[in-house]
């Protein structure tokens, strides 16, 4: 009552299961991601990048790889800082429940986050597990072969503000002297990013390039580059001669007299836009063909969406290549792990063996 005095609380052993019982009735989404994902897939790979760690016989435990791992995915489904992460995990049970810690259990520090990542950034081993579970999906009978769909999305970092005589030294791939000169100044300027206009809009930053498969809308392969190059540019890393027969959609950005003869040799199903030249308008049966071909290709924005809306991203405050491709590369496999359980749950493919 107002006014009173409160009461003062006594613990129940059985608080945090039935905090938990509850969560699971409000349907805790990292419950279904821990249900229907078997992380130790991915142990293998995490364990070979530590194998050669000399840790001292003395002193604490290192953190189990995979609990590390599991971390950086929740980290990259909520866009959350180091020091985020480790405040969320220590906050919220669904994240403890998802990692498989209790209410005593010792929590890595942001610090140990950031070491773990750029363990795995060194190792350069993100792309091997995007690519193991890729091959799982396949192994499954998960993926389709309704066709492909290739697109781009700017992946935005911190903006620096340098001179002009600066940025010209970064473009031709040098780095300014009077940086050099300051490693800690070094080390907060990005010099693999680069500026780029789309829709009248500047940004600067990376590029994410995606393959994806057009029956589950599931991404099956990408590249990460500077924000300058060309949709176009990132495409004989996602399609080739192994792709004979299949259907490719993809936007007019994509298309030239050059794709069109590369396709063509590859024996690909050419099903990109059309697009108008200066003095040479699409006909109406060629913008009757687009608009056929947009209730495919739109699929792919269902990816972008999902990556913008509900994991508040794709923005990054990494700095350089190595580090935003582990970020992007990240970001792109938990897409695919919360795709997969959304295929699961609609009934669409079987859950994993």
């Amino acid at each position: 009552m107002l006014g009173g005095r409160m009461s003062i609380y006594q613990p129940s052993f059985f608080d945090e299961s039935e905090r938990l019982s509850a969560l699971s009735q409000l349907r805790d989404p990292l419950e279904e991601l821990s249900r229907y994902i078997d992380f130790e897939l991915f142990r293998p790979e995490l364990a070979a990048v530590f194998a050669r760690s000399t840790e001292p016989v003395a002193g604490r435990k290192p953190y189990d790889v995979v609990l590390m791992f599991k971390i950086l995915i929740l980290q990259r489904l909520f866009n959350l800082s180091d020091e985020q992460t480790e405040y969320q995990i220590t906050d919220r049970l669904s994240f403890t429940r998802f990692l498989g810690l209790r209410l005593g259990s010792k929590i890595p520090d942001f610090t140990t986050v950031w070491r773990f990542r750029e363990a795995l950034t060194t190792a350069g081993v993100v792309k091997r597990l995007f690519d193991q579970f890729t091959a799982q999906l396949a192994r499954q009978g998960v993926l389709t072969k309704a066709g492909v769909i290739v697109d781009a999305s700017i992946v935005e970092v911190p903006r620096q503000r340098n001179t002009r005589a600066e940025n010209a030294e970064i473009k031709a791939g040098q780095t300014p002297a009077a940086w050099t000169e300051q490693p800690r100044k070094l080390a907060q300027k990005d010099v693999d990013a680069r500026w780029t206009k789309k829709g009248g809009e500047t940004f600067y930053g990376y590029k994410d390039h995606v393959r994806t498969d057009a029956g589950t809308v599931l991404i099956t392969d990408y590249v990460v580059t500077p924000a300058t190059v060309h949709d176009s540019q990132a495409l004989p890393e996602l399609v080739g001669p192994q792709d004979r027969g299949q259907r490719l959609w993809a936007d007019s950005a994509y298309k030239s007299a050059a794709t069109d003869a590369q396709l063509k040799r590859w024996g690909v199903d050419n099903q990109i836009h059309e697009k108008g030249t200066r003095g040479a308008d699409l006909s109406a049966a060629q913008k009757a063909h687009n608009r056929q071909k947009s209730k495919i290709r739109c699929l792919v924005e269902h990816i972008f969406g999902y990556i913008e809306n509900s994991m508040h991203g794709p923005e990054l405050e990494y700095i350089g290549l190595a580090r935003v491709s582990t970020g992007i590369g990240l970001a792109n496999l938990t897409y695919n792990l919360c795709r997969h359980v959304q295929l699961i749950r609609l009934g669409r493919v079987p859950a994993m063996a």
